[in-house]
């Protein structure tokens, strides 16, 4: 029990590193990024091949041409073995172009976790880039109103300011009238 205990918490803590990973990402937090990484890693991603820091400014300088953008996490395997993880994660990447067409890539992140010191981060990744799609303007949300009105903040951004690292988050009042 003790054996499938520890293989539990092994695996919550890997899967928090993606996670940690994308959010990263997503909201430019360089920081939190290069959390995920042991300095020494290699991050071997489609057109970049390099440390994790290098790939970090690769990223950001892609990712800031897009007005958002989303890393989802689907499927994940891992085989741990002692302080070694193998891990294969599916992704869906999806980025918001100021004008149609926006963009997405899926793929999957084919990791080598270790632990050292009792944590457990990315030792070298290949990532496989398995398709890139443009996506149109859906025509659902045309027709509707903007959700924020004047003097409203949009919760959203792409830094610290995002409504996700406000503890606690404080949504907008209801309108009385």
């Amino acid at each position: 029990m003790e054996g499938k205990l520890r293989e539990l918490v092994a695996r919550s803590e890997i899967w928090q590193v993606l996670q940690r990973y994308a959010r990263g990402l997503d909201r430019i937090d360089n920081e939190l990024a290069r959390s995920c990484y042991w300095d020494d890693a290699i991050e071997d991603h489609n057109h970049f091949v390099g440390s994790p820091d290098g790939f970090i400014a690769f990223a950001d300088r892609a990712t800031l041409g897009f007005v958002s953008c989303q890393h989802g996490l689907l499927n994940h395997s891992c085989d741990l073995v002692g302080d070694d993880a193998y891990c294969e994660t599916y992704y869906i990447f999806t980025g918001e172009m100021a004008t149609p067409p926006h963009f997405m890539s899926t793929g999957r992140y084919i990791d080598h976790f270790q632990r050292r010191g009792g944590e457990w981060r990315i030792a070298n990744r290949v990532t496989i880039v398995e398709g890139h799609y443009e996506l149109g303007e859906s025509q659902l949300g045309k027709g509707m109103p903007p959700a924020y009105g004047p003097g409203e903040t949009k919760p959203a951004s792409r830094d610290r300011n995002d409504i996700s690292y406000h503890r606690p988050p404080v949504p907008r009042r209801p309108k009385t009238g």
